[in-house]
């Protein structure tokens, strides 16, 4: 088997794949041996079917998967041992000669590649872009101590309700007389929370009541979603289903949630014990985080802005017409050729940043570690355990999380393209010159705002 690359220009090569019969023999002799084993032919034992039967039946579609197989293979094999940065995948010339796998032996397959242009990336700190800085502002210190006080928070014995107390008690089903229900159901120890009932005429009964008091109710008109009677009653979905008319709640316990005092002793357990000793130091810790917090928004937004002057400065040619070509073929029945034609200006784009992204991978030697890929799937499973109020988890136990994230190829594949673009992010940092600008979370989310409005208007 033999590999020609002929440069069509600069930006497209063809490829020729030949084939002779020494390439493919022994494995198609050796799938229609396998065939012939497993063959059941009627008036035939089995693995006695005469070979040239089997041959008849099944050669002719053998040998053309297994030449696929070696085309395959093959172009994957000469793209990367030499060293082609292709875009896209290789499309079959569209001048290949019909194949006559009935009578020729030997085959010449005809295949387009498109080669990613060599840039050249020249910055400096004539290269100004934005940079933000979101200011933290006394509406952001208030909302950030609000969920310190609310995270170390903790429920409070009450004597009374008034109309967001959790209460704990016991249920008993009543019958239409109000009368306990014979072989009813009855369950103990059961956690409501008053705000949480959905009528409003059944959550005006809870108000002022104290323990021991008893609240007749409709159960249904409460909390109208199975799952929460089944959880509550502690019976199955199904059985939940037919629940209907009133429950008597026997208060046990009544408590109140009640948010930590901005003290000392919030400070500890926020920080540990006396790294923060008042509230001008707590202030100051909380503007430092809420500004880590901000970096990655404002680094993406840096990047959004920094890729679109790089490209517009550097603007690489791309082999267009061929691009139109691969992406008609691989989305066929999927989108038409018009709105392919629509969406290429933003796929250009796209790809356009791509082709630099790799040059400065390639320049500035970036390399991305196993290490990196783990804490970065760490990391990302400790925010997503955070959305769920929780914090502080161990570090063994996101690590078996995190592994399970990089099982996905998918999912590893994503985190890497993260890592080297974070990385390329810090390089552009350093090249060009930053114009920071300070802004209020308010003004930067109309920026991405009007980047929406600008998205709409393109596709009107």
């Amino acid at each position: 088997m033999n590999i020609v690359k002929e440069n069509a220009n600069d930006l497209t090569a063809v490829l020729k794949v030949q084939i002779t019969k020494e390439d493919y023999t022994e494995k198609v002799e050796s799938m229609l041996a396998d065939y012939r084993k497993k063959a059941r032919i009627d008036g035939f034992r089995p693995g006695k079917v005469p070979a040239g039967m089997i041959r008849k039946m099944y050669g002719k579609g053998v040998l053309i998967e297994e030449v696929n197989k070696l085309i395959s293979e093959s172009l994957t094999n000469y793209i990367r041992d030499e060293k082609l940065n292709v875009l896209g995948e290789p499309l079959p010339n569209q001048n290949q000669k019909q194949i006559d796998f009935d009578n020729d032996t030997e085959y010449e397959f005809v295949f387009d590649i498109a080669l990613s242009p060599e840039v050249e990336i020249k910055l400096s700190k004539k290269d100004k872009v934005v940079y933000y800085n979101i200011k933290v502002d006394e509406k952001l210190l208030e909302s950030h101590t609000d969920n310190y006080t609310r995270k170390f928070g903790e429920f409070v014995d009450v004597e009374e309700t008034t109309d967001n107390e959790m209460l704990s008690g016991n249920f008993t089903q009543l019958n239409e007389n109000g009368e306990i229900l014979e072989n009813g159901i009855k369950v103990d120890d059961v956690r409501i929370t008053i705000e949480y009932i959905k009528d409003e005429d059944i959550k005006k009964t809870f108000a002022g009541k104290k323990l021991a008091d008893k609240i007749t109710f409709d159960l249904r008109k409460a909390y109208p979603s199975d799952a929460e009677i089944a959880s509550m009653l502690k019976i199955e979905k199904e059985v939940a289903a037919n629940i209907t008319g009133d429950f008597q709640f026997e208060i046990t316990k009544l408590q109140r949630f009640q948010k930590a005092e901005i003290n000392q002793e919030l400070f500890d357990k926020a920080y540990g014990k006396d790294v923060v000793k008042s509230v001008e130091e707590f202030n100051a810790k909380l503007t430092e985080e809420i500004q880590q917090n901000f970096v990655k928004e404002t680094d993406y937004r840096f990047l959004f802005d920094a890729k679109k002057k790089i490209v517009n400065k550097i603007n690489p040619e791309l082999p267009t017409e061929f691009l139109k070509r691969w992406l008609t073929i691989v989305n066929e029945g999927k989108f038409t050729a018009e709105q392919i034609e629509e969406e290429f200006p933003k796929f250009e784009e796209d790809l356009k940043w791509q082709v630099i992204k790799d040059q400065f991978i390639r320049t500035n030697e970036i390399k991305v570690e196993e290490s990196e890929i783990l804490d970065l799937a760490k990391e990302i499973t400790a925010a997503q355990f955070a959305q769920y109020g929780l914090a502080n988890m161990p570090d063994e136990q996101l690590a078996t999380y995190a592994q399970e994230i990089l099982k996905k190829d998918d999912e590893r594949r994503n985190l890497y393209e993260k890592k080297f673009e974070d990385k390329v992010v810090n390089v552009i940092k350093d090249s060009v010159k930053l114009d920071m600008k300070e802004i209020t979370t308010e003004d930067f989310q109309k920026l991405w705002e009007e980047e929406q409005k600008k998205a709409e208007k393109k596709t009107k």
